[in-house]
C-alpha cells in the first residue's frame, strides 16, 4: 500500500493527514469550511484515494490559511505516498461534465512543478469562499506534489458547477495518474529519475491564472 501519515503545525493552522493512494474513497475530512470539506469529498471519492483530514485553523482571521496549507499537506503527503514512481502511468487528463459546465484537467507527476487555472466564475464567493481559494489550493497541491497541472473550464454558467467539477476532473485524472501500469516496471522517464528526497534550494512553480 502506498500510504502516508503527516501533521504540520504552524501557529494558523493545524493539520494531521493520512492517505492511502490504493484504497477506495473512503474520507473523513473536517477543516471547519463545509463547502471545502465537500470539494475535498470529491478528490478522495472520485481518485479512489482513501484520506483522512483534519485541520483548525484561524478561521476567525479568514479562511486563506485553512486552504492554502490544506494544499500543502495534501501535495506532501501525495508526494511521499508515490515514492520513486516507479510503475506509475504518470500522464492523464479527463474531462469531466456537470450539466452545462466542461471542464478539462491534465496532470504529468514529473517532478516539474507547474500551474494553469484558466477557470472563470461571475460570482466572488462560492458557497463561502472567495473564489480566488480555489487557485490557491491547487496551487499548493502543484507545488508540494511537484506535478505539472493544467485546469481549464472550457464553458459552464452555474459558479458551482463549475468549481465542483474542477475537483472532479482534477481527482480523476490524478487516479489515472497515480495508477500501476502493469506494462511498466521502471520509473517513467528517459532520465530514471521522477523524484529527489531533498531540495538542493529554495522550490519555485511557474503558474499562470488566466483572467477570471
Amino acid at each position: 500500500m502506498r500510504e502516508f501519515t503527516f501533521n504540520r503545525d504552524t501557529k494558523e493552522t493545524k493539520i494531521s493527514i493520512k492517505i492511502n493512494l490504493d484504497g477506495s474513497g473512503k474520507n473523513k475530512i473536517d477543516t471547519g469550511i463545509a463547502f471545502f470539506d465537500h470539494m475535498l469529498q470529491q478528490i478522495s471519492t472520485h481518485s479512489l484515494i482513501d484520506l483522512e483530514l483534519r485541520c483548525d485553523g484561524d478561521l476567525k482571521v479568514d479562511m486563506h490559511h485553512t486552504v492554502e496549507d490544506v494544499g500543502i499537506a495534501l501535495g506532501e503527503s501525495i508526494k511521499n505516498a508515490l515514492g520513486d514512481k516507479k510503475g506509475i502511468t504518470r500522464f492523464a487528463h479527463s474531462y469531466v461534465s456537470f450539466d452545462e459546465t466542461l471542464t478539462r484537467t491534465v496532470i504529468d507527476l514529473c517532478n516539474r512543478p507547474y500551474f494553469i487555472w484558466n477557470v472563470k466564475t461571475s460570482l466572488e464567493k462560492i458557497g463561502e469562499m472567495d473564489q480566488e481559494l480555489f487557485s490557491e489550493f491547487f496551487k499548493s497541491i502543484v507545488t508540494e506534489s511537484r506535478m505539472n497541472c493544467h485546469i481549464e473550464t472550457l464553458y459552464g454558467k452555474n459558479n458551482h458547477h463549475i468549481i465542483e467539477s474542477c475537483f472532479k476532473s482534477f481527482a480523476i485524472s490524478l487516479k489515472k495518474a497515480i495508477s500501476i501500469d502493469p506494462k511498466k516496471k521502471d520509473i517513467p522517464s528517459s532520465k530514471g529519475k521522477l523524484w529527489k528526497k531533498k531540495s538542493s534550494g529554495l522550490l519555485t512553480v511557474n503558474l499562470e491564472i488566466l483572467d477570471q
